[in-house]
């Protein structure tokens, strides 16, 4: 019992420092298990955001075929608004409104691709202000969330957060 007892230990112990290791990809990973939509229900509605936006890896792989209209939405789940695409010119009131701390967490993602202009005045602060992603999303916006949190590596935001929808 007492050689049992010290197994479970010697196991705990080194599970224990094994999860400083992966510290940074649980807390990416807590917000990808959060997302409460279909992530099928999700792929199936991409449809939509195809002729402005694309899925693309890291390593170049198209994993979703789309226009380059909008940004390439790999890992904009967790991201922080305006930065997910390094290769995309983000608007102003997008790049201002991460630079104030929005990160495309679930709630930031289907308030905006719901209403974009909506979201971006109620951030900024601006009454004037417009997004430049025209769609509203009426239903299966937490779909697509839970869609594009399957693109999102735990890697890239150890570091902080970057990203955003559009």
């Amino acid at each position: 019992m007492l050689r049992k007892s010290a197994l479970i230990a010697v196991s705990a112990a080194t599970m224990s420092l094994a999860g400083w290791a992966t510290h940074a990809q649980d807390a990416a990973s807590a917000e990808l298990a959060a997302a409460t939509g279909d992530a099928v229900a999700g792929e199936s509605q991409f449809r939509q955001c195809r002729s402005c936006h694309m899925i693309s890896g890291p390593d170049g792989e198209v994993i979703q075929r789309g226009s380059r209209v909008g940004p390439n939405l790999h890992g904009v789940v967790g991201a922080q608004a305006g930065t997910a695409d390094e290769d995309f010119g983000y608007s102003g009131v997008l790049a201002a409104i991460g630079a104030e701390g929005v990160i495309w967490d679930e709630e930031n993602f289907v308030a905006y691709v719901q209403n974009p202009t909506h979201f971006v005045r109620a951030a900024s602060g601006n009454a004037s202000a417009r997004s430049p992603m025209s769609f509203q999303m009426r239903a299966g916006a937490d779909d697509m969330y839970a869609y594009l949190a399957q693109f999102t590596e735990s890697e890239s935001r150890s570091d902080g957060p970057q990203g955003e929808a559009d």
